[in-house]
Protein backbone atom coordinates (compact mmCIF):
# COMPACT_ATOMS: atom_id res chain seq x y z
CA UNK A 1 0.00 0.00 0.00
CA UNK A 2 1.25 3.50 -1.28
CA UNK A 3 1.86 6.18 1.74
CA UNK A 4 1.34 9.71 0.56
CA UNK A 5 3.71 12.02 1.94
CA UNK A 6 3.25 14.07 4.98
CA UNK A 7 1.62 17.24 4.04
CA UNK A 8 4.40 19.67 5.45
CA UNK A 9 6.47 17.19 2.40
CA UNK A 10 3.95 17.90 -0.12
CA UNK A 11 3.73 21.49 0.62
CA UNK A 12 7.37 21.89 0.48
CA UNK A 13 7.70 20.30 -2.76
CA UNK A 14 5.23 22.34 -4.37
CA UNK A 15 6.36 25.48 -3.23
CA UNK A 16 10.07 24.45 -4.18
CA UNK A 17 8.52 23.54 -7.81
CA UNK A 18 6.83 27.21 -7.83
CA UNK A 19 9.69 28.64 -6.86
CA UNK A 20 12.20 27.08 -9.51
CA UNK A 21 9.89 28.22 -12.43
CA UNK A 22 9.56 31.25 -11.29
CA UNK A 23 13.29 31.65 -11.36
CA UNK A 24 13.90 29.79 -14.68
CA UNK A 25 11.23 31.78 -16.03
CA UNK A 26 13.45 35.01 -14.96
CA UNK A 27 17.03 33.88 -15.73
CA UNK A 28 14.97 32.91 -19.36
CA UNK A 29 13.64 36.64 -19.81
CA UNK A 30 17.09 38.44 -18.58
CA UNK A 31 19.21 36.34 -21.06
CA UNK A 32 16.93 37.03 -23.81
CA UNK A 33 16.93 40.81 -22.96
CA UNK A 34 20.79 41.17 -22.54
CA UNK A 35 20.89 39.24 -26.10
CA UNK A 36 18.46 42.29 -27.49
CA UNK A 37 20.85 44.62 -26.33
CA UNK A 38 23.64 43.09 -27.28
CA UNK A 39 22.55 42.91 -30.37
CA UNK A 40 21.29 46.07 -30.61
CA UNK A 41 24.59 47.44 -29.73
CA UNK A 42 26.37 45.57 -32.46
CA UNK A 43 24.10 46.95 -35.23
CA UNK A 44 24.99 50.44 -34.26
CA UNK A 45 28.82 50.10 -33.20
CA UNK A 46 29.52 47.79 -36.13
CA UNK A 47 29.01 50.77 -38.47
CA UNK A 48 32.68 52.20 -37.53
CA UNK A 49 35.59 50.99 -35.79
CA UNK A 50 35.58 52.62 -32.12
CA UNK A 51 32.88 53.45 -30.33
CA UNK A 52 31.60 55.69 -27.22
CA UNK A 53 28.23 54.84 -25.56
CA UNK A 54 25.82 56.66 -22.68
CA UNK A 55 28.51 59.37 -22.42
CA UNK A 56 28.10 63.64 -21.81
CA UNK A 57 29.21 65.87 -24.54
CA UNK A 58 30.07 69.64 -22.86
CA UNK A 59 27.47 71.77 -24.53
CA UNK A 60 29.97 75.00 -24.86
CA UNK A 61 28.10 76.69 -22.34
CA UNK A 62 28.60 74.90 -19.15
CA UNK A 63 26.00 72.36 -20.23
CA UNK A 64 25.66 68.89 -21.06
CA UNK A 65 24.09 66.53 -24.10
CA UNK A 66 23.14 63.00 -23.19
CA UNK A 67 24.58 61.02 -26.49
CA UNK A 68 23.92 57.37 -26.77
CA UNK A 69 26.74 56.39 -29.30
CA UNK A 70 29.76 58.20 -30.77
CA UNK A 71 30.87 56.38 -33.69
CA UNK A 72 34.08 56.85 -35.65
CA UNK A 73 33.40 55.29 -38.83
CA UNK A 74 35.19 55.66 -42.55
CA UNK A 75 33.20 59.11 -43.39
CA UNK A 76 33.62 60.41 -39.61
CA UNK A 77 32.25 60.65 -36.25
CA UNK A 78 28.66 59.57 -36.38
CA UNK A 79 26.01 60.66 -33.65
CA UNK A 80 23.25 58.16 -32.49
CA UNK A 81 20.05 59.52 -30.48
CA UNK A 82 18.40 55.63 -30.34
CA UNK A 83 14.79 55.81 -29.43
CA UNK A 84 12.72 53.28 -28.36
CA UNK A 85 9.01 53.53 -29.15
CA UNK A 86 6.44 51.36 -29.43
CA UNK A 87 3.91 51.63 -31.98
CA UNK A 88 3.19 53.66 -35.47
CA UNK A 89 4.46 57.03 -35.21
CA UNK A 90 3.77 60.07 -37.28
CA UNK A 91 6.34 62.49 -37.25
CA UNK A 92 7.88 65.47 -40.02
CA UNK A 93 10.53 67.68 -40.43
CA UNK A 94 8.03 70.30 -39.69
CA UNK A 95 6.22 68.98 -37.19
CA UNK A 96 6.87 70.64 -33.48
CA UNK A 97 5.39 66.61 -31.97
CA UNK A 98 5.57 63.72 -33.04
CA UNK A 99 2.65 61.23 -32.36
CA UNK A 100 2.68 57.62 -31.45
CA UNK A 101 -0.33 55.14 -31.86
CA UNK A 102 -0.13 51.84 -30.45
CA UNK A 103 -3.43 50.07 -30.28
CA UNK A 104 -5.87 52.34 -28.31
CA UNK A 105 -3.61 54.44 -26.63
CA UNK A 106 -1.99 57.64 -28.45
CA UNK A 107 0.61 60.04 -27.25
CA UNK A 108 3.09 62.12 -28.45
CA UNK A 109 6.71 63.41 -28.15
CA UNK A 110 9.05 66.27 -29.26
CA UNK A 111 10.68 66.15 -32.47
CA UNK A 112 13.72 64.73 -31.77
CA UNK A 113 15.89 66.36 -34.85
CA UNK A 114 16.46 69.75 -32.77
CA UNK A 115 18.00 67.83 -30.34
CA UNK A 116 20.20 65.69 -32.86
CA UNK A 117 21.08 68.73 -34.70
CA UNK A 118 22.27 70.41 -31.19
CA UNK A 119 24.14 67.33 -29.92
CA UNK A 120 26.03 67.12 -33.46
CA UNK A 121 27.36 70.64 -33.12
CA UNK A 122 28.54 70.22 -29.79
CA UNK A 123 30.71 66.98 -31.41
CA UNK A 124 31.64 69.21 -33.99
CA UNK A 125 33.21 71.93 -31.87
CA UNK A 126 35.05 69.43 -29.82
CA UNK A 127 36.40 67.17 -32.74
CA UNK A 128 37.70 69.51 -34.95
CA UNK A 129 37.97 69.13 -38.77
CA UNK A 130 36.39 65.81 -38.50
CA UNK A 131 33.43 65.04 -40.38
CA UNK A 132 29.96 64.89 -37.85
CA UNK A 133 27.00 63.09 -39.09
CA UNK A 134 23.64 62.21 -37.06
CA UNK A 135 20.50 59.85 -37.48
CA UNK A 136 18.21 59.25 -34.96
CA UNK A 137 17.85 55.67 -34.87
CA UNK A 138 14.40 53.59 -34.06
CA UNK A 139 14.49 49.95 -32.11
CA UNK A 140 12.32 47.17 -34.21
CA UNK A 141 9.39 48.07 -31.75
CA UNK A 142 8.62 51.27 -34.35
CA UNK A 143 7.00 51.79 -37.51
CA UNK A 144 6.51 55.04 -39.92
CA UNK A 145 3.40 53.97 -41.64
CA UNK A 146 3.79 57.35 -43.66
CA UNK A 147 7.48 57.45 -43.90
CA UNK A 148 10.41 58.21 -42.29
CA UNK A 149 11.85 61.99 -41.42
CA UNK A 150 15.01 63.15 -42.32
CA UNK A 151 17.70 61.27 -40.21
CA UNK A 152 15.74 59.00 -39.36
CA UNK A 153 16.41 55.20 -39.30
CA UNK A 154 15.19 51.94 -38.18
CA UNK A 155 17.90 50.10 -36.68
CA UNK A 156 17.86 47.63 -39.24
CA UNK A 157 18.59 50.23 -41.96
CA UNK A 158 21.12 51.47 -39.98
CA UNK A 159 23.98 49.34 -41.88
CA UNK A 160 22.74 50.00 -45.38
CA UNK A 161 23.82 53.98 -44.38
CA UNK A 162 26.59 53.05 -42.73
CA UNK A 163 27.97 49.33 -44.01
CA UNK A 164 30.24 48.01 -41.39
CA UNK A 165 34.11 49.08 -42.68
CA UNK A 166 36.85 47.13 -44.21
CA UNK A 167 39.04 46.75 -41.03
CA UNK A 168 41.89 47.32 -43.51
CA UNK A 169 41.25 51.01 -43.65
CA UNK A 170 41.55 51.43 -39.66
CA UNK A 171 44.89 53.06 -39.80
CA UNK A 172 44.35 55.43 -42.20
CA UNK A 173 40.74 56.49 -41.00
CA UNK A 174 42.93 56.95 -37.28
CA UNK A 175 45.39 58.96 -38.84
CA UNK A 176 42.96 61.31 -40.62
CA UNK A 177 40.27 61.31 -37.23
CA UNK A 178 42.96 60.68 -34.59
CA UNK A 179 43.28 64.15 -32.83
CA UNK A 180 39.67 65.04 -33.17
CA UNK A 181 38.32 61.77 -31.71
CA UNK A 182 41.09 61.57 -29.23
CA UNK A 183 39.94 65.50 -28.54
CA UNK A 184 36.09 64.14 -28.15
CA UNK A 185 37.55 61.06 -25.75
CA UNK A 186 38.90 62.82 -23.68
CA UNK A 187 36.10 65.88 -23.39
CA UNK A 188 32.86 63.05 -22.65
CA UNK A 189 32.56 62.08 -19.08
CA UNK A 190 29.91 58.79 -18.51
CA UNK A 191 26.47 59.56 -18.39
CA UNK A 192 24.07 58.26 -15.48
CA UNK A 193 21.04 58.17 -18.27
CA UNK A 194 21.42 54.88 -19.56
CA UNK A 195 18.30 53.34 -20.63
CA UNK A 196 17.41 50.09 -21.11
CA UNK A 197 17.48 49.15 -24.89
CA UNK A 198 14.50 46.49 -25.38
CA UNK A 199 14.51 45.60 -29.00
Amino acid sequence: MNRLPPTPVLVALVLGGVVLGLVVSWAWRWWRLRRARRSLALAITSTGFEHLADVLVPDGNGGTYHVDYLVLTPRGILVVDLRDVNGNIFGGDQMTDWTVMNGPARHTFANPQGALYDRIAAVKALSGEVPVEGRIVFTRRARFPKGLPKWTVPVDALRADFPPPDRGLLQSVLSQYRDGWAALQSATSPSPLVNPRPV
